[in-house]
């Protein structure tokens, strides 16, 4: 029969495995701390004023009153009207919510309000226009973005491209007679020689 060598155990020393404890437990909060900060931020949507409509949806068209501004507050964009007759569209800069139509964090920011609501959307630079600014804007490379954004209306694309189409008829009406206008006023020549 073969024999079982024993070897003796030594005692713990007192305090010992409680320090093994709070070992594990720092090396697992460093770690989660460094996976937390090796993440970049995401967009920020704060609500200034709560929106009662509709919360906005891919596919949709979201008519804004915005501001966009840099972290030291310096304004680079702002809405500006349309050159419809009023009442044909909503009020406001309007935005298709697509990928693509819009940089990624305005996309993902827009999808977060709500008709009638305000909201303050920051967006991270890597989630802005990162690295490569557009080349006359006043964005400073790696520049986060602060919009100041109020939620006029939504409507589905194809309502927008109805109404779109419905003003240009009417703006091309209107510019046909200022221009019928126009050749009735002019005077009829220079008078036939005496």
């Amino acid at each position: 029969m073969a024999e079982v060598t024993r070897v003796p155990l030594q005692p713990i020393a007192k305090g010992s495995l409680t320090k093994l404890w709070l070992a594990v437990i720092l090396a697992v909060a460093l770690a989660g701390g460094l996976a937390w900060a090796a993440v970049p931020a995401g967009v920020s949507v704060e609500e200034v004023r709560a929106g009662t409509g509709d919360v906005a949806k891919v596919g949709d068209v979201v008519f804004i009153e915005y501001t966009g501004k840099l972290p030291d507050g310096t304004v680079f964009d702002e809405s500006q009207p349309l050159p419809f007759p009023p009442g044909v569209l909503p009020d406001g800069t309007p935005f298709l919510l697509e990928e693509g139509q819009v940089i990624d964090g305005f996309f993902e920011g827009l999808q977060q309000v709500r008709k009638g609501g305000k909201y303050v959307i920051t967006i991270p630079a890597d989630k802005g226009y990162g690295a490569e600014p557009p080349p006359t804007s006043p964005i400073p490379p790696n520049s986060d973005l602060v919009f100041e954004v109020e939620v006029i209306d939504l409507m589905s694309r194809a309502d927008a491209e109805r109404r779109v189409q419905a003003a240009q008829q009417i703006m091309q009406m209107q510019m046909q007679q200022q221009q019928e206008q126009q050749a009735g006023e002019a005077p009829a020549g220079p008078p036939p020689p005496q």
